[in-house]
C-alpha cells in the first residue's frame, strides 16, 4: 500500500483564516491525505493567503526540493502563485479526481552576502539605499567589470519573479521556461561620472552577478530576498547566480504562464 501522502498548511494566524484553513483541513482528510504539524514530514505545503504567502511558504520551509507546494488564495484578485481560492473546494476537488493538476517546477537564485551567509530567492533579490542618498555598486559579469551604477539601487530577478517589482521598473516578462535571470535598474544616474547600460538585461543560468557596494560611506543598504528584509547592515558584496534547485509547484493544465501574465495585464 503507497505511503499517505503528508500535508502541511502555512497560513497566517489570524481568525478569519481559521474556519476557511479547517475546511481545507477536511476536504484533504476525506482525499486520503494526512494532516502533519511539522513541515518537515510533509511531502505537500500548501499555502492558504496570496502570492505573499506563498513566497514566504517557500522561505520559512527552507525551499524543499522533496516536496509539492500548492497556494490556495484568499483574495479577490488574480495569483501568479495560487491556482486555487480557498471558497472553489468543489473545482480543487474536481482538478484532483479527473486529473486536471500538472507539475511546474520554477527556478530560483541564490544569493551570498561578503562569502559568508547564503540565501535563495523565488522572486527577486533586491539591493537599495537605506537613506534618501544615491549609493554606487560595480557590476561584474563573470569577473569582467560591466558597469559602474549610481542610483537608488538595483533588482535581481528569476522569470516567474520578472512580474513582480521588476515589471513595475519596465523590465522585460521572461517565460519561466528559460533558465535565466534580470537585472533591472532603479533611477539610475547617467552622467560624465557614471555611465550604466541604462535598461535591463537577461543573464544566461551558467553567468555569475556580483555587485560590489561602493564604500564610501553608504555602504549600508537595505538587502530584500522576495519579500523579506535581511537583517545584515554593513555590505560589501553580493554574488548571485542561478541555481539548479527549483521549487516545485501545483498548476491546473488550463492555467499556464502566459495564461496568467494575460489575466493580470491585458
Amino acid at each position: 500500500m503507497p505511503e499517505r501522502r503528508k500535508i502541511f498548511f502555512f497560513y497566517k494566524q489570524e481568525e478569519f483564516l481559521e474556519n476557511k484553513v479547517k475546511n481545507l483541513q477536511l476536504l484533504a482528510e476525506q482525499s486520503n491525505f494526512q494532516i502533519v504539524t511539522d513541515f518537515h514530514q510533509a511531502n505537500i505545503i500548501v499555502s492558504v493567503g496570496g502570492d505573499g504567502t506563498f513566497l514566504q511558504a517557500v522561505q520559512k520551509t527552507g525551499f524543499k526540493e522533496d516536496c509539492l507546494y500548492a497556494g490556495v488564495s484568499t483574495e479577490t484578485t488574480s495569483s501568479f502563485y495560487c491556482d486555487f481560492h480557498v471558497d472553489e473546494t468543489e473545482k480543487m476537488v474536481e482538478a484532483m479526481t479527473n486529473e486536471q493538476i500538472e507539475v511546474r517546477r520554477y527556478p530560483t537564485i541564490q544569493v551570498t552576502v561578503d562569502g559568508k551567509s547564503t540565501f535563495h530567492c523565488l522572486n527577486e533579490c533586491t539591493i537599495r539605499s537605506a537613506i534618501i542618498k544615491t549609493f554606487a555598486i560595480d557590476v561584474y559579469i563573470d569577473g569582467l567589470h560591466f558597469e559602474t551604477f549610481r542610483g537608488d539601487g538595483m533588482i535581481v530577478s528569476t522569470p516567474t519573479g520578472s512580474t513582480a517589482y521588476n515589471k513595475s521598473v519596465r523590465g522585460a516578462v521572461v517565460d519561466p521556461m528559460l533558465p535565466c535571470f534580470q537585472v533591472s535598474e532603479l533611477a539610475s544616474i547617467n552622467n560624465n561620472n557614471y555611465r550604466t547600460l541604462g535598461s535591463p538585461f537577461i543573464l544566461d543560468g551558467t553567468r555569475k552577478l556580483t555587485l560590489k557596494v561602493v564604500q564610501d560611506g553608504n555602504d549600508y543598504p537595505t538587502i530584500g530576498i522576495d519579500n523579506e528584509a535581511l537583517s545584515i547592515r554593513h555590505v560589501e558584496k553580493l554574488d548571485i547566480e542561478l541555481t539548479n534547485q527549483r521549487i516545485k509547484t501545483v498548476k491546473l493544465k488550463d492555467n499556464s504562464f502566459w495564461e496568467k501574465v494575460k489575466r493580470n495585464f491585458l
